[in-house]
Formats: structure tokens, sequence, C-alpha cells
């Protein structure tokens, strides 16, 4: 869908700079040194959608030369700029491999990540991309730990990783509100084992005691003891971490519950 975009847009501007005769003429040019120039001098007016085609047509005859690394810059910066984020997140990172010792390096690292967290969908959706920006990074980071632009790197990491955190949270809140209390306990427990700082963490810990108990009570005969147990350690593992907790009350109804339930089931055995 981006690159059909990105298509749309190079191809208008194309049949727009018709009646431009200066853009017509560069873009006929078999002067490579004028198609250079005005595409320089397109991309530093940032009408980039302008100077694409003339880069991308420059951009095989000058690969391998001083000149090519500045053109395979500028071209991955003009699908920046059009938004064709999959491209310029390809070009850029191509740019890195291909010139790591250039003074644009560093910058085509960050902004190959950058394409990457544009391209990351809301929570709700698949998250492949988001762990992709992640990694991506993660790799700048790794990189160019002094550079200026950790500060931006460290707080988009904390944007992406927010949103996955927030994907598990609603997830695992899915399962307790669809009554699924077995999925929900492990779904609760992984959370709070993967995000233990979660401003969540409250709440996710009391629902992961809540689904126990409900799940215990709700048993079946022959695991009803079983489950009893482990929601009883649930009620303990709540109350020793959150003992100011507004929840307290509601977990001590519970815990009551599950002894008075499970003295009954010791009579019956």
């Amino acid at each position: 869908m981006k690159l059909i975009f990105r298509l749309f847009v190079v191809v208008f501007v194309v049949l727009i700079g018709g009646s431009c005769s200066e853009y017509r003429k560069a873009l006929r040019s078999d002067d490579m040194q004028f198609k250079y120039d005005m595409a320089v001098e397109y991309f530093k007016k940032e009408k980039f959608a302008k100077a694409l085609p003339l880069f991308d047509e420059l951009f095989i005859l000058y690969r391998g030369s001083d000149k090519g690394e500045r053109i395979a810059f500028y071209l991955a910066k003009c699908e920046y700029g059009i938004k064709d984020y999959i491209s310029a997140g390809y070009h850029f990172g191509q740019f890195h491999k291909d010139y790591p010792s250039s003074m644009y390096a560093e910058e085509s690292q960050f902004l190959s990540a950058l394409c990457s967290y544009k391209m990351s969908p809301k929570y709700s959706l698949d998250q492949s991309d988001t762990f992709k920006a992640i990694r991506a990074f993660q790799l700048f980071a790794i990189q160019y730990p002094e550079s200026v632009r950790m500060d931006s790197c460290n707080l988009l990491l904390d944007e992406l990783r927010f949103k996955i955190e927030l994907k598990e949270y609603k997830t695992a809140k899915l399962y307790y509100k669809r009554e699924s209390y077995k999925a929900a306990t492990v779904a609760l427990k992984n959370f709070n084992s993967k995000f233990p700082n979660s401003e969540y963490k409250e709440e996710t810990w009391f629902l992961w005691l809540k689904a126990s108990y409900l799940l215990a009570i709700n048993s079946v005969e022959e695991k009803k003891s079983e489950r009893i147990e482990a929601a009883k350690k649930a009620y303990s593992t709540f109350a020793d971490r959150f003992p100011q907790s507004d929840y307290l009350k509601e977990a001590e109804i519970m815990a009551k519950e599950l002894d008075r339930v499970g003295e009954a089931e010791l009579k019956e055995s």
C-alpha cells in the first residue's frame, strides 16, 4: 500500500512537472551533472517528490562513487519525505551497510529505526513492526551510545515498549472479562513477570488473584483443592506486595471464602 502511494506521488509530480519546462528538462536531460544539480536543488527546497525521480535515475549510475554516497542518502531522505517508510527504511539501512564510515552513517541508522517506528501500528494490531523498531533503536544505542540522538532514541523506545505492554495488559484483561479464568491466570502472571514496574501492576496482581479465586471456586472437584491452594498463594502474594491497596478488603473476603471452601473440601474427603 505504501509502495503504491509512493508511485502515485512520483507519477503525479512527473505529470504536473510537464507544465514546468525546467523540471521537464531535468527529467529528459542526458546531462547527469545538470540532473544531479537540479535534484539537489529540489531536495534543499524539500520538494522531495520532484527530487525523487531524478535521484532514482542517478542512483544506479553513480553507485560506488563519492557522489553515489550522497545520492544514496538523498534518495532515502526523499522517500522519507514523501512518507514511503518501507523504501526509506530499507535504503537507510542499506546505506549504513554500504557506507559505515560516512558522515551520514549515524543519521541513516537512526532514520532507518525511525521508519520502523513510523510503521508501528496501534496497540490492538499485530506488533511485528513495533518489535522491529525496538530492535532497530536498541542496535542504534549500542552502535552510537554517545549520540546526541540518544535522548530521542530512549523516548521512542519507551513509547514502543509501552505499546507492547498495553497490548498484553488489554489481552490479559480480556481473558478475565470473558470469564476465561484459566487463560487469564496465565496471561496475568506472565504480564506481571514481564512488566514488574508497570503502572498497571497493582490491578493486574489483583486480577490474577481474582481469576485464581474464581477458577478455584468454580472448579471441578478433582482440581478444586489444588486450585484453592494456588488462589491462596495468589492472595498472599498480593497482600505482601500491596498492603495499602484499595483492593485489599475484597482480597481478604476472597481469602476467607477460600478457607471456608477448603475446609468444606477436607470434611467431605
